[in-house]
């Protein structure tokens, strides 16, 4: 009698999503670089996704299975605030720094350089998105420093080149340096004016900075912007880690926090203990001197999310086109065409908006860039979080295991929700935006009737929001802003995204019958055509 073996195989599963050139299989980033005026990007960026298609993808589990770990003191009882990291997390930075992430948009001094480094940010997020933060700031850091000449032509060299020097030396004895930001405490959170940092004058624009952060990101970095109150003011400073001489600054890593996600990034409580920093910009303007840097990190949290989307988009349509149920492949069945496309959609309208943002830095569209940053920030960041459960439920069970990643993308989402300023305190700037500064309207306004004509649905969604942006109220803020982000989103697919896909997020977020949760786009729309626009295709 033949003895029943277990099978030695794994039948119905899909191949691992690998060994794919992540730009090129991209259509709407690649499309949207183009138009953006980045199309000399184009080879960088399939380089880039070449290489992300290599050893990446396991740089980013290590590094995240091996979190950071603080050491305060050496064996001798000296200390010392080092931050330890996996060598992956090294490879990660070394990847980024090297192709530019954090200074392509200030070295290349051509038209499209913000659109090009997005679209590198944007690829290089899909992978692994902890080590993105003290990228992200470095690339801020330099706008800000900028209102100080003499620190930026001190500083920027090191911020902008593409070695990776870490650790912790005097600037002049570094090839390269990092940037982070200080600025909320623990009794004032988002308002940052209730900081109670202290900063004593020292003279020739030299403090001494006293007081506490509550959230301090990648306390590695060599230096960061911090907010102190002066007596002007609440001012900025530049504070270095290490001093010229060699000498630690009074900054004491407390302890690193234990969060949700972003587990490969360090983020820490920290006490300045009279540590030595030099003004940015003026005493008493402290918050319009770090606003630019934020302007960008927020910028970058769409970028991310958007990020995060698409990541969770090429798992769900990989996963479904191999995986059969009921006697057909999962990508054939319509409930679960819905499905795909709905969060395809999703996906391709924050990677348009994204794109589009980029592009409105580097064209200096300051009034668009300044109300659309924040409607941005809000809707999509907002909208990654269920786009991420969604997805993962299109694996079922498989999508609930570590080695998915999927519960990574999951738990990463509603980080760039909170980070530079939650929903609240976001949807109140864009009241503010449109108060103090009629120009923002008018300038996002003309943004979205440049599609004006091209479907009935928008135009109609247009004629109601114009009036309600005159006099906002804010108890229906998000209301507000939801419907604008809506609005822009609408506009940028109809104009440049295929029929499909315009169609189908029309008729899905602009009618008064549009369904709550994915996979209730209506009758009529092609499915099947939009979930295929996105499905990753493997070499080979």
């Amino acid at each position: 009698m033949a003895t029943l073996r277990p099978p030695t195989e794994a039948p119905n599963q899909p191949p691992p999503l690998a060994g794919y050139n992540l730009f090129l299989e991209n259509h709407p980033l690649a499309e949207a670089l183009e138009r953006e005026r980045a199309g000399w990007a184009q080879e960088h960026a399939a380089a880039f996704g070449e290489l992300l298609a290599g050893d990446a993808a396991e740089w980013g589990r290590l590094a995240n299975e091996n979190p950071p770990r603080l050491r305060t003191h050496d064996r001798f009882g000296n200390r010392i605030d080092e931050v330890e990291f996996h060598p992956a997390w090294h490879s990660l930075m070394g990847a980024s720094i090297g192709h530019g992430l954090h200074s392509l948009s200030w070295s290349e001094h051509r038209p499209g350089s913000h659109v090009a480094r997005a679209a590198l940010f944007l690829l290089m997020a899909q992978v692994e998105a902890g080590h993105t933060c003290p990228v992200s700031m470095t690339h801020a850091a330099v706008p800000a420093l900028r209102a100080q000449p003499e620190l930026a032509a001190e500083w920027e060299p090191l911020l902008t080149s593409t070695e990776y020097d870490f650790g912790l030396r005097p600037p002049a004895e570094k090839r390269a340096v990092l940037c982070g930001m200080a600025m909320t405490e623990r009794q004032g959170g988002s308002d940052v004016r209730a900081n109670v940092t202290r900063a004593e004058a020292l003279g020739d624009a030299e403090y001494a900075l006293t007081g506490h952060k509550w959230f301090c990101s990648a306390p590695m970095c060599d230096a960061f912007l911090v907010l102190a109150q002066a007596e002007g003011g609440l001012s900025c400073f530049l504070l270095p880690r290490v001093l010229p001489d060699g000498t630690r600054n009074g900054f004491r890593i407390q302890r690193l926090k234990d969060k949700l996600g972003d587990r490969s990034n360090a983020s820490s409580e920290i006490e300045l203990d009279s540590a030595l920093a030099r003004l940015v910009g003026e005493e008493g303007r402290g918050v319009p001197t770090i606003i630019e840097m934020v302007n960008h990190t927020r910028l970058d949290c769409v970028l991310g999310t958007a990020a995060g989307m698409r990541a969770a988009v090429e798992q769900a349509t990989h996963h479904a086109a191999h995986r059969a149920a009921f006697g057909r492949p999962l990508a054939e069945q319509p409930l679960m065409q819905n499905v795909l496309a709905d969060l395809c959609v999703e996906s391709e309208a924050a990677t348009a908006t994204a794109m589009r943002l980029a592009g409105a830095y580097d064209r200096d569209e300051r009034a668009f860039a300044r109300i659309a940053t924040a409607v941005a920030k809000y809707w999509v960041c907002k909208r990654g979080p269920g786009h991420a459960a969604e997805a993962l439920e299109c694996l079922g069970g498989n999508g609930y295991v570590e080695e998915s990643i999927m519960p990574r993308l999951y738990r990463q989402q509603p980080l760039q929700s909170i980070w530079e300023g939650s929903g609240n305190v976001i949807c109140l700037d864009v009241l503010r935006a449109l108060g103090r500064d009629p120009e923002t309207r008018e300038a996002f306004l003309t943004e979205c009737r440049a599609a004006t004509g091209a479907d009935t649905r928008l135009d109609t969604w247009l004629a109601t929001l114009e009036p309600d942006l005159t006099e906002p109220e804010e108890s229906g803020a998000r209301r507000l802003v939801e419907r604008m982000a809506l609005a822009l989103q609408a506009s940028l697919l109809v104009r440049f995204a295929p029929p499909a896909v315009a169609d189908a997020f029309c008729a899905s977020r602009l009618t008064p019958t549009r369904g709550l949760a994915y996979g209730t786009l209506p009758r009529g729309v092609d499915a099947e055509t939009i979930a295929d626009r996105h499905r990753p295709r493997l070499a080979g």
